[in-house]
């Protein structure tokens, strides 16, 4: 497992059980380098909110120690929300095939949230499945419109 993307995967109580499934399929994708449980743990789910998880992710990306990560939460809104308040890391709510698509290849998200109250959860591990094989094309149209928001941050 020396090449392929390093990723995150978490959530609170409220997905925990879609958050044990994605890593589990994850560990066993060849496109995958390593996967990283960031809670809640098992043994005690009410131990984090969704805030923490999505900005400890958030932060774990902008630092380089992940590429990506998968956050789930009641309804992948609070995580969301929570990572993106790191800057340089876009953060978005998936919930079918396009929207997957177009987080990576419109605006090169390193987050993608899922709400487990929202999506199904064969539908949620399709859509890690998808968001992870896609790569953002540095030189494709998207390139500025991605550029507006990294510079607005100061990234």
């Amino acid at each position: 497992m020396s090449t392929g993307i390093r990723l995150l995967v978490g959530g609170d109580v409220a997905g925990f059980e879609y958050k044990e499934a994605i890593l589990a399929d994850l560990k066993d994708d060849p496109r995958v380098a390593s996967v990283e449980d960031l809670g809640v743990p098992a043994d005690d789910k009410e131990s984090e909110t969704y805030g923490s998880v999505g900005i400890r992710a958030a932060e774990a990306i902008r630092d380089g120690k992940a590429d990506r990560a998968i956050l789930v939460c009641g309804t992948g809104i609070g995580v969301a929300i929570a990572a993106n308040k790191v800057p340089g890391i876009r953060a978005t709510v998936g919930h079918d095939s396009f929207s997957v698509e177009r987080s990576i290849l419109s605006n090169d998200c390193q987050v993608l949230t899922m709400g487990q109250r929202v999506v199904g959860l064969q539908l949620a591990r399709r859509l890690a499945s998808e968001w992870i094989g896609y790569t953002f094309d540095p030189s494709s149209p998207s390139k500025d419109k991605v550029a507006v928001i990294s510079a607005y941050e100061g990234c």
